[in-house]
């Protein structure tokens, strides 16, 4: 825990005090994170929020009434799953990786601040695509409920879009970038630490990785929990 504190206040550092000292992050590394962490990832969460949608769609055909927008969302989880399975256990190996080969001991060596170089990039990265595949998923997640509707039910294509606005709610899209950006908050920071933690080798790598995932996941439902509560109670 106090390994994780401390990462998440070097981030923190790096970001919002070090650029007033002149200690710049570079923008290239992120955008190859972005296109790593969220780009490659898009196809899997096209197929998934496509499914859902068509899911939702088939399980509402004979209550026409609850075809609201919650119906058409994908869900946010599911989404963060896909995200944290491929690119939170990607991050936490190769950080790990570079661990055993004492990679980063060479960076310090050069005066190169690992967290800086390998984690802030990685960070700003996810906390923009993860909200972007959220808008992406939930424009998948309305094809796949329009599929189903327009060629399984012969729903008029401008009527399930004005149903579909009509029904849908500004808050829903708000809560749904803030759940979004913390959980990519989570994912990022608790995978980075992982791997910068790695002992024991190959073996350690992989324990890392599936630490990674497995608290990545509890910490995630955890928040979705909290954050639920918060939106439900406070609306």
């Amino acid at each position: 825990m106090k390994n994780y504190l401390q990462l998440n206040l070097s981030v923190l550092y790096w970001i919002f005090v070090a650029p007033f000292t002149g200690q710049f992050f570079k923008i290239g590394p992120i955008f190859r994170q972005m296109v790593s962490i969220g780009v490659r990832a898009a196809p899997m969460v096209a197929l998934t929020a496509f499914s859902i949608g068509v899911t939702l769609a088939m399980q509402a055909a004979n209550s026409l009434r609850s075809l609201g927008a919650e119906m058409y969302v994908p869900d946010l989880v599911m989404l963060t799953v896909i995200v944290i399975g491929r690119s939170g256990s990607a991050v936490a190996a190769e950080l790990g990786t570079m661990k055993v080969s004492e990679e980063i001991e060479a960076l310090e060596v050069m005066a190169i601040n690992p967290v800086q170089y390998l984690v802030v990039p990685r960070f700003i990265a996810l906390l923009v695509m993860l909200p972007a595949l959220t808008i992406f998923g939930n424009y998948i997640g309305i094809l796949g409920g329009w599929a189903v509707c327009r060629f399984a039910l012969d729903f008029n294509t401008a009527g399930y879009i004005i149903r579909a606005v009509e029904s849908a709610d500004t808050w829903d899209l708000y809560s749904g970038m803030i759940k979004s950006a913390v959980f990519a908050w989570i994912i990022i920071t608790i995978s980075c630490n992982a791997g910068l933690n790695v002992e024991g080798g190959a073996e350690g790598v992989g324990q890392a990785t599936t630490a990674a995932v497995v608290q990545s996941l509890l910490a995630m439902l955890v928040t979705n929990a909290v954050l639920t509560s918060i939106f439900f109670f406070g609306s």
